[in-house]
């Protein structure tokens, strides 16, 4: 089956009208996606996004047609038969690779396409995503990876090894999981531009759909942190787990001070609480709030920043991002590495498309890599999910294993002729405060 043709679709979401998504860092995004399709000579197309806030996605979407040269021409059959020797040839054309190496905007557009040849894959098998990475032999799995720069930390035997171990009990998780799915904390209660009202209804509504983890941003002021914490814990009770997003905005010991002040609140980590490329800082803060975690990795943007996050003991929880590392091969790499240092995977989603990707990755480091549930638990916000042909489907606070082939990012026509920047209806009729005039930039 040959890659007849890379198109691309700048979409774009109005969620900042009621601040969705609104954090420390980011006070009024619209969350976006460069929506990538792999044409082919047969009946399948192969799909896949890269999550942006909007601005920006023109940057993502240009990567995306630097690369396609690389593909067009390319068979199917030639990335399954070395799926990591084929990540290695996208990452290292030596015209592209300045732009990089491995990280950056060409980095996020190298998600968009390897995520958009593994959704053709699991398609032409008929297999949802989890379940074509599930059944793949232990061999198969070590095959996929581009073992550069990180074998001083995880050798391919070794990965091997602990995924031998695990193969004659695939088949008890996967059970599992079809009848209890994967569990889910929300973030859906806790934006940084919502109401005190708005903030209990979710509250109230997370619990009823039995929610037993949720996430409140924290940053801006501290003295409103810790009342809005306070509405959360009052809420949510004491039984109840809550977790603390900074979204990079602390230096390291801005970030200790303020949550020796919101320990009373019992959070269970403290996500992203100083710059992301900052290991050793993490390190000091883990050292220094204990036993409050520290969590990481939605701005991590390659294999090689996890080797070190994780080698050095500078984080509690790894948090995976379906699109910030460069696809599904990337991924399982740190989901090896973060197996080999005992770290539990919590993957960040929402955004755009997020949830629909990750549930595949955290089933799959279940079934086949882990083998374990403790500790572990997958970002679920409540948005955007009815613009996707298979969306996520939860219950009682877990993601039920999708069962549709592919990756399930594939997205409704409609939806993407609606939501296309600068000519769909949503973006075409007027002024956009951070857009400007439909197809021009703000003044």
């Amino acid at each position: 089956m040959k890659i007849t043709a890379v198109t691309v679709v700048d979409i774009r979401f109005p969620t900042s009208e009621e601040l969705h998504g609104s954090d420390a860092m980011n006070k009024d995004p619209d969350y976006s996606a460069v929506y990538v399709s792999l044409e082919t000579d047969g009946d399948r197309v192969g799909n896949g996004i890269t999550f942006t806030l909007g601005r920006g996605n023109e940057l993502c979407a240009a990567g995306v047609r630097s690369l396609a040269p690389l593909l067009i021409g390319k068979t199917l059959e030639e990335f399954v038969e070395n799926p990591g020797a084929f990540w290695r040839y996208l990452v290292g054309d030596s015209q592209i690779r300045w732009v990089g190496p491995e990280k950056g905007v060409i980095h996020l557009a190298t998600a968009g396409v390897v995520n958009a040849l593994w959704d053709l894959w699991a398609k032409v098998e008929g297999k949802p995503l989890w379940k074509l990475l599930a059944d793949m032999a232990p061999e198969e799995i070590v095959r996929c990876v581009d073992w550069r720069h990180i074998t001083d930390a995880l050798k391919p035997e070794e990965a091997l090894e602990f995924l031998q171990d695990l193969a004659p009990t695939r088949a008890a998780r996967e059970a599992r999981m079809l009848q209890e799915g994967y569990p889910a904390y929300t973030t859906s209660a806790g934006w940084l531009g919502y109401s005190d009202e708005l903030m209990r209804k979710r509250c109230k509504e997370a619990m009823a759909e039995g929610m037993t983890h949720m996430k409140i941003k924290v940053g801006q002021d501290l003295d409103d942190d810790i009342r809005r914490a306070g509405i959360m814990r009052e809420e949510m009770g004491d039984s109840l787990t809550l977790m603390m997003d900074a979204n990079q905005v602390w230096d390291v010991d801005e970030a200790i001070s303020n949550m020796k002040a919101l320990a009373r609140f019992n959070p269970w980590w403290i996500e992203e609480p100083t710059s992301p490329d900052d290991i050793l800082g993490h390190k000091k803060i883990r050292e220094a709030i204990a036993p409050i975690g520290v969590a990481t990795g939605e701005m991590c943007h390659n294999r090689i920043m996890f080797k070190q996050f994780l080698e050095c003991g500078a984080i509690d929880f790894c948090q995976i991002d379906s699109c910030r590392l460069g696809g599904v091969n990337e991924v399982i790499a740190v989901l090896l590495l973060a197996r080999k240092f005992n770290v539990p995977v919590c993957p960040h989603a929402g955004g755009v498309g997020l949830c629909e990707y990750v549930q595949h990755l955290s089933l799959f480091d279940y079934i086949a890599v882990s083998g374990s549930l403790e500790h572990r638990i997958v970002e679920f916000v409540d948005h955007l999910h009815e613009h996707f042909v298979d969306p996520v489907r939860m219950e009682n606070g877990r993601y039920m294993p999708p069962s549709m082939p592919g990756y399930s990012i594939t997205m409704k026509p409609a939806s993407v002729a609606a939501y296309a920047f600068p000519d769909g209806p949503a973006w075409a009729s007027g002024l956009n405060r951070k857009h400007g005039p439909a197809g021009k930039p703000p003044s």
